[in-house]
């Protein structure tokens, strides 16, 4: 049965996680993770895409980005991943695949969704056990969200400028977010949708998608559907 294609619509988010082959480490030290971040910048500006956050695990990558257009977001993927695995390989005298298959997408919705997702990114350090704080992992779009340093990777979101009138500001704002834990429920709603690939948000949102897409864009339960009995 053929794959369906991912939710793609121009000019709305996505939350992209790539995994290393196998789960094994795609970064085996900080060289690699300065050269994951320059062949991203460099297919950014290529295809047409915005990144807004972003983290750097061990095993996998988080990306929050917004293509100009249709596609523009598989190709990017697809071309950045290829040339950073070339050099990853070359570098450490091996072989063969370094991802894990096709990377997984999420259309995210404005407002709470946007800014709760972008938590979610740079708070995988923190999740995992890895810092004690998001500030202290710093391969991740959290030290310039908070005004610690500029980032060339990123352009701000919408929902990111209108936290403050101004850079110090929005800094403040988007630091305080952090000082409420993500809720449980919001972090295994964020995942779920991320592992079906479908869209997180309002049912507004969501059916404003399936009316543009002709698709149903809601998770589904997990395991089988219950067995219906045959008693009246």
């Amino acid at each position: 049965m053929a794959r369906l294609p991912r939710f793609d619509l121009p000019g709305i988010p996505q939350h992209v996680v790539q995994r290393g082959n196998n789960r094994l480490s795609c970064f085996l030290d900080d060289q690699d993770r300065q050269r994951y971040p320059q062949c991203l910048h460099h297919a950014l500006g290529r295809f047409g895409c915005r990144l807004h956050a972003y983290v750097l695990m061990s095993n996998h990558v988080h990306l929050l980005l917004t293509p100009g257009e249709a596609g523009a977001l598989s190709r990017l993927m697809h071309t950045f991943a290829r040339n950073y695995a070339g050099l990853f390989n070359g570098r450490h005298g091996r072989t063969g695949t370094l991802w894990e298959g096709r990377y997984k997408a999420s259309l995210v919705d404005s407002g709470q969704y946007f800014l709760a997702c972008s938590r979610y990114i740079e708070l995988n350090p923190v999740r995992a056990w890895m810092v004690p704080q998001p500030g202290d992992w710093p391969w991740s779009s959290h030290a310039a969200h908070v005004g610690e340093r500029t980032d060339p990777l990123l352009t701000p979101h919408a929902e990111y400028l209108v936290l403050g009138t101004d850079p110090v500001a929005r800094a403040a704002v988007y630091r305080a977010l952090f000082a409420d834990v993500l809720p449980d429920e919001l972090v295994a709603e964020i995942r779920c949708h991320l592992q079906q690939q479908k869209v997180l948000g309002s049912d507004r949102f969501r059916a404003w998608v399936e009316a543009r897409t002709g698709r149903f864009a809601a998770v589904r339960p997990i395991g089988r559907p219950p067995t219906r009995s045959k008693c009246p």
